[in-house]
């Protein structure tokens, strides 16, 4: 192989490299772009022989770098500073009420509900729509049933 093949994929590996580091897919899809030019340009200049061993090259150094990052770099002392183990437990959203477990249960307005807003009921929150209409904030409710993975919920004094 020539030089122009070389440098297209010495260019190609080190952004693919880069795509561990850099967010986004630009530099695996520049890098992918320049090993497909190195193929391309050993297929025009050298043939089909030299195009498919290019071709084969590529392959091979591509999944010769993909392991080495996914594999070994997380276990080298950078990359364990690199690569996040923790995860996230919790959730963004408000819990899903289950009928039996809220039925008929006391709630607290944590938002206005107008029609409808944020419930507590024994320290969790809900989601949840008013039936009676506008709740303040802080309002005493009553659960009388559960639609759509929301609550319905109506104001005591309405009851």
């Amino acid at each position: 192989m020539d030089t122009p093949v070389l440098v297209l994929f010495a260019v190609g590996l080190v952004l693919l490299g880069f795509e561990v580091v850099v967010p986004g897919a630009i530099m695996g899809i520049l890098g992918g772009l320049f090993l497909l030019g190195g193929v391309a340009v050993a297929f025009v200049q050298h043939g089909a022989d030299a195009g498919l061993l290019a071709l084969g090259v590529a392959i091979a150094a591509v999944l010769a770098l993909a392991y080495f990052e996914f594999r070994i770099l997380p276990r080298t002392r950078v990359g364990k500073r690199m690569f996040l183990k923790a995860s996230i437990d919790a959730t963004s959203q408000p819990a899903v009420a289950v009928s039996e477990t809220v039925m008929g249960k006391t709630a607290r307005a944590v938002t206005a509900l107008a029609p409808t807003g944020l419930v507590e009921i024994e320290g969790r929150r809900y989601e949840a729509r008013c039936d009676s209409g506008f709740a303040d904030e802080g309002a005493r409710l009553r659960v009388v049933r559960v639609e759509s993975f929301q609550l319905v919920v109506m104001a005591e004094a309405a009851l």
